[in-house]
């Protein structure tokens, strides 16, 4: 469903979020060799019920780009995969020691922690496997694939976590935090977006002005997390509250304040929809989520 005035934010999503879900289901399918246990704990948080917002930052940026293409609905797919194995690992009792995540017992403590940490590592090689099988170009498959180790390996996505953990109880300031989140949170918004743009085939300017606004759009969407976590509701949010106090974590109220840091998180949403204005139109979307992330509520 491309850009169209008669369809609104909420269907658009419902839309590519019951795509996204038939092919995460489709890819974890039972197969000979994976013993069950794996399997359903791999299943068990990648379908779970969940926003789907990166995936659907795939299909976003796609659409923004003029086109998806076979190579949108794969990336979606091992964006997704990434996501939920950090997901896994961080709620680990060595990482932030979590007991509910998307409304559920967290994978540890359904399956045990052996098994959690093996399905995480099995959806980051099974996101690789997806990539490189869509039915695109070698060029947008290897262009895919080389993004998304990136923003998922050490300099990233798993070096921001590794500065999260050490800077617990440790004095921080905002610049500190900030990288962390830039890499920890932000790299997956980037690397969504970027992964829509290369399978539609994006020029440069385009890619930039997408990483832009997914480098705002993510710390925007931390800042949101930090003050959900001191004033949500736990039912809503699907996870345990408090958490970010109790384990000592460096967070924008704890450093700005929460009238602050909403202020803040309103500053940066605007910037990143500044960010799509060469998009015109087609980047409808992208701005109406990026409204979502501020005033959401899980």
């Amino acid at each position: 469903m491309a850009t169209d005035s008669t369809h609104t934010l909420s269907q658009y999503m419902e839309f590519a979020s019951a795509n996204i879900h038939a092919a995460l289901d489709q890819w974890t399918q039972p197969q000979a060799g994976c013993p069950t246990v794996l399997e359903e704990a791999m299943r068990y948080v990648l379908l779970a019920p969940s926003k789907l917002l990166r995936p659907l930052l795939v299909f976003m940026a796609s659409d923004a780009c003029g086109q998806r293409s076979s190579a949108t609905l794969a990336n979606a797919c091992a964006v997704e995969m990434i996501h939920t194995y950090s997901l896994i690992h961080d709620d680990l009792p060595a990482m932030d020691d979590d007991l509910l995540r998307r409304g559920q017992a967290t994978c540890h403590v359904k399956f045990g922690e052996a098994n959690a940490i093996l399905a995480g590592d099995a959806l980051l090689a099974l996101a690789f496997q997806v990539v490189s099988s869509s039915e695109t170009s070698a060029e947008i498959r290897a262009a895919s694939c080389q993004a998304l180790a990136t923003a998922a390996g050490p300099c990233q996505l798993v070096g921001g976590q590794v500065d999260d953990l050490a800077a617990e109880h440790q004095a921080g300031d905002l610049d500190l935090l900030r990288q962390i989140h830039h890499r920890k949170t932000g790299a997956m918004f980037r690397v969504s977006l970027r992964l829509g743009a290369i399978a539609a085939a994006a020029n440069n300017e385009q890619i930039a002005h997408l990483d832009a606004y997914g480098q705002l759009l993510g710390l925007a969407f931390q800042v949101v997390d930090d003050l959900l976590d001191c004033e949500g509701d736990q039912q809503q949010l699907g996870k345990q509250t408090g958490k970010d106090s109790e384990h000592g974590k460096l967070t924008y109220p704890s450093l700005m304040g929460i009238a602050a840091s909403r202020e803040y998180a309103e500053e940066l949403i605007q910037q990143a929809q500044a960010e799509l204005t060469v998009f015109g139109e087609s980047a409808s979307w992208l701005r109406q989520l990026a409204k979502i992330v501020l005033s959401r509520t899980n």
